[in-house]
């Protein structure tokens, strides 16, 4: 069975509909992740995406961005992704795309999001990359990180892990569809351990096994 990837034309094209199919609670997320940012976020202020990939996150900050007079700089290291956001941004003034990759890079922000991404950098940069995005974040700013997780222990791990399943069926998920993802994900995609945004992190939302948190600058 072959690991999954965002390098094919295949899954940009069909990542909105997909990432709705698996995780019911996206669009919920996302809206709380604008409003959190709204907090935030000032006049003439800045938003770093890092791994943006079709640009669902910046599509439902635009608002925001003008209202403020505010910029977004949506950083993505798979090409096929970059395409999609050169479509779909690369003729507002205020949106800047750049093919990077936050390991090697640092931009600084007044607001940073990690959407959904943390999951898929390998473990041993994590750490680097948390107090990399931390040390650029402007005094008064906000890092906002929502991740896939360790379950919780004992048997409520596996109700938790039911749960997920059911919810994907629910969207209308196939059930071998689903077990296919799951074991495409082996050494992909590997829960992040909230331990590395430090103890001032506060937590603003839980399902299952994903969550997410602030961290104040």
């Amino acid at each position: 069975m072959s690991s999954w990837t965002f390098e094919t034309p295949e899954i940009a094209a069909g990542f909105d509909d997909h990432v709705r199919e698996q995780l019911p609670w996206y669009d919920m997320v996302t809206d709380a992740v604008v409003y959190i940012t709204r907090n935030y976020l000032t006049e003439g202020g800045n938003v770093v995406d890092v791994g943006a990939s079709t640009g669902n996150m910046i599509d439902k900050l635009m608002p925001l961005l003008r209202e403020r007079n505010a910029e977004v700089l949506a950083l993505e290291k798979s090409p096929t992704m970059v395409k999609v956001l050169m479509n779909r941004f690369g003729n507002h003034d205020n949106v800047s795309i750049i093919e990077d990759d936050i390991r090697t890079t640092q931009y600084p922000a007044q607001v940073c999001i990690v959407f959904l991404t943390m999951m898929f950098i390998p473990v041993h940069d994590r750490q680097w990359v948390i107090d990399r995005l931390r040390a650029n974040l402007r005094e008064g700013g906000a890092l906002i990180v929502v991740d896939k997780v360790c379950d919780h222990g004992g048997y409520f791990a596996t109700v938790l892990k039911r749960l997920g399943m059911q919810l994907k069926l629910q969207q209308g998920a196939k059930p071998e569809d689903v077990l296919t993802k799951e074991m495409s994900l082996a050494g992909v995609q590997i829960p992040f351990d909230p331990a590395m945004l430090g103890a001032d992190a506060k937590q603003f939302f839980r399902m299952g096994e994903f969550a997410g948190w602030v961290v104040e600058g």
